[in-house]
């Protein structure tokens, strides 16, 4: 006996909001699209989740076919929202996408592959000239939310620095991130009176211009108390 439902298939996609800092800019990895709909627009990476396939996965392997990216280098991961407006997605199927935000410090120049025939980091600030394929422009928007938020309650801060790093890099990237200047005595108070965020790294100091300043890696704590806010 065949079972034969009354309820339509839909396809399924995975899209990435990947969010790096490059030249202390905020910035979110595109591709331009190879194929149609949309040949020759900029997009965020993604593709059709396989039959057999757990969407992390189809996440991962995305990142990986679409942009070249080693899924090792990303260190933040987080599931955004799943996008479904009838119309979303011009093909003849009904197309849902549940959408990722990926973090990572200093993530390499991508190389395109798959149906990609470009792939950039683009500058947040230099996305209001880009138009996107698909809903990706709101995609995109939320992730950017997600992150600044996110950036206010929790330790993903870290996940934009390397292992080891000083309060002064940090503040770059909440100025980056957030998109506003921050006082750095202010925020230095803040930050290393909040409980279990950052430690110390013994006897180690920057040597970089200006005073020597402490070295520090990120603590234990995942959710910031009291929280940090935007202005």
């Amino acid at each position: 006996m065949v079972y034969r439902s009354e309820f339509p298939v839909f396809a399924v996609t995975a899209d990435l909001v990947i969010l790096t800092l490059r030249e202390q800019q905020l910035c979110v990895l595109l591709v331009r699209r190879g194929v149609e709909p949309y040949a020759g627009m900029l997009a965020l990476p993604g593709g059709f989740v396989h039959e057999n396939e757990d969407l992390v996965d189809a996440a991962y392997r995305e990142l990986a076919e679409e942009t070249g990216i080693d899924p090792a280098l990303v260190t933040g991961l987080e599931q955004l929202q799943t996008y479904g407006t009838p119309g979303r997605d011009p093909r003849p199927e009904r197309v849902v996408s549940v959408a990722w935000v990926m973090l990572g410090a200093n993530l390499p120049d991508p190389v395109a592959g798959s149906d990609a025939a470009e792939a950039l980091w683009v500058p947040v600030t230099d996305l209001c000239e880009q138009e996107l394929a698909f809903d990706h422009a709101r995609i995109l928007n939320d992730g950017l939310e997600r992150a600044r938020s996110g950036l206010e309650h929790s330790a993903l801060a870290t996940a934009f620095v390397g292992p080891e790093f000083t309060v002064s890099e940090l503040r770059g990237v909440y100025e980056a991130v957030w998109g506003e200047r921050l006082d750095p005595a202010n925020f230095q108070r803040k930050v290393t009176g909040t409980k279990d965020f950052l430690i110390p790294v013994k006897g180690q100091l920057s040597l970089g211009r200006g005073r020597p300043a402490r070295v520090y890696r990120a603590g234990p704590a995942t959710v910031l108390h009291p929280p940090l806010r935007r202005a």
